[in-house]
């Protein structure tokens, strides 16, 4: 193992950094080497790598004083292949747009990660226009999950190469996209921390759309706190991570569908979690109400994502169908069959449900779940059957999408034991609850890395 690594913070390095026992030249050097590797998932990970630029800028930030007001200065970032660097083309993970136009200018979150001194590494490969919760990508490879690397699993998606960039120490952190759990479901497939922020607050100029009433932006980190010093600088906020006191806390256990179909070690995971945290004082009651019973409802012939990316992709689609990964246009094209009554119709339907799911949000401090319901698949199982490859994708969105819709935030922090496949905990929030919900998550990992859970990001950096 290098430098880098997910067993170590974002302060972490910051720290080594200011006492000069690294340099983010090292730090760069270390994560491009990962990256090179050709035996390792690099290539896989990765659409681009900006070598030349990443080596300027950490030399560049090796010279700044340690009192500089820069909470990312010298940290090397991933970030995923839809947001656009300016002089460079965004392809989303396509071969659709290659060709098109660089880029004229940096998406407002490249500007603002750049602006607080991180070193981008490069951009991540993802599922084709984000658009699957797998992380399959059949024109430029799919990325390995960590665990059992052997065996060849799916990363989760559809920010895959961002989750594997982390994992693998090509980056100490990612930026990715999360439309219906994109961020959550690598990051919990991965063994990572990923946060899908209340979508407002972080600014979507320039970043590629899936769905424009859906998408938010956030980071896939080791750790709560790496993920919302992430945040600050993305949405312009600032957090206060005091651990909230255990016995104060309130979460409330989602029933219903978001518990169907657990596999064995998920549910195991969960159970053992969820015993954690109540010995420690937590106190945890039972959540039902009519309206979660609605939101699947919503998602008939595509709903929101499919009409919504249906319209952006109708031109190129009437020219390069052929060029599109065949599963992904199968969802996009669903959209095609919503009529302009129909689509408002879902926004009503939207509204409406988020409104009735303010009482039960009222009730507690935040809801809490299994981010996915299966452990990671194998990508050879999904590639040779469409059944497979559906149901798979139908399973990892299930639960994380329900935050997307409801406008919330939500966190996935890991909850397994260490050596064994990794399973995500999912908090979630009302919209613009992002400062407490990161603050009870902090609360919830410092007790789960007590009972032995894997906890990224809390070891010492040599």
């Amino acid at each position: 193992m290098g430098i880098v690594s997910p067993a170590y913070s974002l302060k972490t390095y910051r720290d080594a950094l200011d006492k000069g026992s690294v340099s983010s030249r090292q730090l760069i050097e270390d994560c491009l080497k990962a990256a090179l590797d050709p035996s390792g998932e690099g290539p896989r990970a990765f659409m681009r790598l900006f070598e030349s630029t990443a080596r300027a800028a950490a030399e560049a930030a090796d010279y700044l004083p340690v009192t500089s007001d820069l909470p990312l200065r010298g940290l090397p970032i991933s970030i995923k292949d839809l947001f656009d660097v300016e002089g460079h083309t965004t392809c989303a993970g396509s071969v659709v747009l290659k060709g098109a136009p660089p880029a004229a200018c940096d998406a407002a979150v490249v500007t603002r990660l750049k602006d607080a001194g991180a070193v981008l590494v490069g951009r991540t490969n993802m599922t084709e226009f984000a658009f699957s919760g797998l992380g399959l990508n059949p024109h430029y490879g799919t990325p390995r999950a960590p665990y059992a690397r052997e065996e060849g699993r799916i990363p989760g998606g559809s920010s895959s190469g961002a989750a594997v960039s982390v994992s693998d120490g090509m980056a100490v952190a990612a930026i990715g996209s999360d439309t219906g759990g994109s961020i959550r479901i690598p990051a919990a497939l991965c063994g990572l921390t990923g946060f899908k922020p209340t979508a407002r607050r972080v600014p979507r100029d320039g970043v590629l759309p899936l769905s424009n009433s859906l998408d938010s932006i956030g980071p896939i980190a080791p750790t709560v706190a790496c993920c919302a010093l992430i945040d600050e600088v993305l949405s312009g906020e600032k957090h206060s991570l005091l651990d909230a006191d255990a016995k104060s806390l309130h979460l409330g256990v989602v029933q219903g569908y978001v518990l169907d179909g657990l596999e064995p070690h998920v549910a195991a995971s969960f159970a053992a979690a969820l015993t954690a945290l109540s010995r420690a004082g937590v106190r945890l009651s039972e959540v039902k109400f009519d309206a979660l019973d609605e939101i699947p409802k919503s998602y008939r012939n595509g709903g929101i994502p499919a009409a919504e990316s249906y319209v952006w992709h109708r031109e190129l689609i009437e020219r390069d169908a052929d060029r599109y990964d065949p599963r992904v246009l199968a969802r996009i094209v669903r959209g095609r069959d919503i009529s302009e009554a129909e689509y408002a119709e879902l926004l009503k339907e939207r509204r409406n449900i988020i409104a009735a799911s303010e009482s039960a949000f009222a009730k507690v401090d935040a809801w809490i779940m299994p981010t996915v319901p299966r452990v990671a698949p194998l990508v050879a199982a999904l590639e040779i059957s469409d059944e497979a490859y559906f149901d798979a994708n139908a399973a990892m969105l299930r639960n994380p999408s329900i935050f997307n819709f409801l406008d919330g935030c939500a966190i996935s922090i890991p909850c397994h034991k260490p050596g064994e496949a990794p399973v995500g905990l999912m908090l979630a929030a009302r919209s613009g609850s992002d400062t407490r919900l990161l603050q009870i998550a902090s609360a919830v990992e410092g007790l789960l890395a007590e009972a032995g859970c894997v906890i990224q990001g809390r070891e010492r950096f040599d």
